[in-house]
């Protein structure tokens, strides 16, 4: 974390907490996802904050996972977890799961039932809805709430042995059905659900509830500062009631905004249903907010740290703007990635006074914004070019410093050239453009005397490698998906991916996965995992500008 910036509220807390003795001077956060889907840059959010407070204050950070829920659990998102994690640069002190804890979890509840303060209810989910009451109206207490203790404990041994179906008993903490927060409505504890887990297997058939395995698994692991977002205000009291009651260790949750990113919504439920649907590739497509997703197409952990650095960490909800990451993204590869040339929108440029048949070898910088650029890689040059539609005009208007009959122009690392006609096909599309090149113009050795204002990138045509190009837009076509009406899917961007066949330098055949490439005036692409020897795929991670401000 900077030490420039002012601290945030949560580090001013943990500062606080260390002056005034708290804790024996410890700092201990943990990071609890479920493992029933794929990270996504919320939770990256989450990562950078409690592992970089560990880092700050020299603490320690659990990787625990919430395993309380067998039916939408998968160790493919156990193992997915991990590896996002680690990709971000951390590394946990202790890996531990909620399943760690069922037994002493068990015991707890029994410990709360003989305290008579929880109880077997036999109710169904709908009547203890409408039990609970609203926020208006007080709740009103059942029959079952009046059992007895040793009855209570019987039940809920009879729960724990499989003598009930889903659904025919719950064990509720018994706090307070007239609370104004009616999550102290004497709120679920344990149900039943005959599922294998994926951890323990058939061991058990009853499952804590979230509010209850949350500040236990915290207080079990003697962490001091946990972490949530805003929506668990109200959970709070909850998660205290439980610690008092049962005389454990007194951690502490505190909360801060999630994140709300534009143009794209952060509900795993959503992306889950995106996945299921078809509507992207899987849970790694590259237009997702997931970790893996953002890996895919190219983004860098040190741009996503950056990222989660500069939007802070906030006490209110707010919407970021996706262009901050994309920010990020380009300061990082404008310093990292390596210079190639690619062609996407290919016309032929012939250059009629260069030998036919000849290959000459010149040279690019891999980075010129590094000292040094970072070596270099040899470029075949030829008298058949590919450049890029765009960069040639039948007609150009004024100040257009590309190519047009009788303009002049410099092929970037080679020569100027100077276009003196151009092909039609029979539809009237341009086809060739004809130039002569000053041989005394060569980059690194121009003698010529001209000065041009304009530079273009070609690939030449013999050498050229045939790539798939994806070009990814915006997942949805509003800023805020999730405040429109309707269904969700509706807001869809159908221009989110458009796939093109490019040429670009014989050199990218041997592209390094997990590298950046800035296409020269085109934008940062990285080689997709689906990449082959015979099929060279990329994918674009950002342009090089932002153009939806424009849009």
């Amino acid at each position: 974390m900077s030490e420039e910036r002012a601290l945030n509220f949560i580090e001013e807390i943990v500062e606080n907490d260390l002056q005034a003795g708290k804790h024996q001077g410890r700092v201990h956060t943990r990071f609890p996802p479920e493992p029933n889907g794929y990270l996504h840059i919320g939770h990256a959010k989450s990562i950078c904050l409690n592992f970089g407070l560990a880092q700050r204050y020299n603490g320690k950070t659990n990787l625990r996972f919430d395993d309380t829920n067998p039916v939408t659990e998968d160790t493919e998102y156990v193992e997915s977890i991990k590896g996002d994690v680690r990709w971000l640069g951390f590394e946990w002190a202790n890996e531990l799961y909620a399943s760690d804890y069922f037994d002493l979890l068990y015991a707890f509840a029994l410990n709360l039932i003989k305290q008579d303060l929880a109880y077997v209810d036999d109710s169904t989910a709908e009547e203890i809805a409408a039990q609970k009451g609203s926020p208006t109206e007080p709740g009103v207490a059942n029959q079952y709430r009046s059992r007895s203790i040793e009855e209570n404990v019987q039940l809920f041994e009879d729960m724990k042995a499989g003598k009930y179906p889903d659904g025919a008993k719950v064990l509720r903490a018994k706090v307070d059905m007239a609370s104004p927060n009616m999550h102290l409505r004497d709120p679920l504890m344990y149900r039943i659900r005959h599922a294998h887990h994926h951890r323990t297997g058939d061991k058990w058939c009853i499952y804590p509830m979230y509010d209850f395995a949350h500040g236990q698994s915290d207080a079990i692991e003697e962490i001091t500062h946990s972490i949530c977002t805003l929506e668990f205000i109200p959970h709070r009291p909850l998660y205290e009631w439980f610690i008092e009651k049962l005389e454990i260790f007194p951690s502490r949750q505190y909360e801060m905004a999630r994140l709300n990113l534009t143009y794209t919504v952060m509900s795993k439920r959503k992306l889950l249903q995106l996945v299921n649907e078809g509507h992207v590739e899987d849970w790694d497509d590259p237009r997702m907010p997931t970790i893996s997703g953002l890996r895919r197409r190219g983004y860098t952990p040190a741009s996503i740290r950056d990222f989660c650095e500069r939007i802070g960490v906030a006490k209110r909800e707010n919407l970021i703007d996706v262009g901050l990451l994309e920010f990020c993204i380009r300061e990082d590869l404008n310093k990292t990635a390596w210079r190639r040339m690619a062609v996407l929108d290919p016309i032929k440029l012939v250059i009629t006074n260069y030998p036919e048949g000849q290959t000459e070898t010149l040279h690019g910088e891999n980075n010129p914004e590094v000292e040094g650029g970072e070596g270099g890689r040899d470029i075949p040059f030829s008298s058949e070019l590919y450049i890029e539609r765009e960069d040639f005009m039948e007609v150009p208007p004024k100040k257009f410093f590309r190519l047009g009959v009788g303009l002049m122009v410099r092929l970037k690392n080679a020569y100027i050239v100077k276009c003196e006609s151009f092909v039609k096909d029979a539809e009237g599309n341009i086809t060739e453009v004809h130039c002569t090149y000053i041989p005394e113009s060569k980059s690194g050795s121009d003698t010529s005397g001209i000065n041009v204002k304009g530079t273009i990138h070609w690939v030449s045509v013999p050498h050229a490698k045939t790539a798939e190009v994806r070009l990814y837009d915006r997942l949805f076509k509003s800023e805020n998906p999730a405040a429109e009406e309707g269904d969700f899917k509706d807001d869809l961007n159908p221009n989110s991916l458009q796939i093109i066949t490019a040429y670009v330098e014989n050199d990218l055949a041997t592209a390094t996965p997990g590298k950046g490439y800035q296409f020269i005036r085109k934008g940062y692409f990285t080689l997709d995992k689906h990449s082959t020897a015979d099929k060279l795929v990329f994918n674009r991670t950002v342009t090089l500008k932002d153009g939806w401000v424009k849009k």
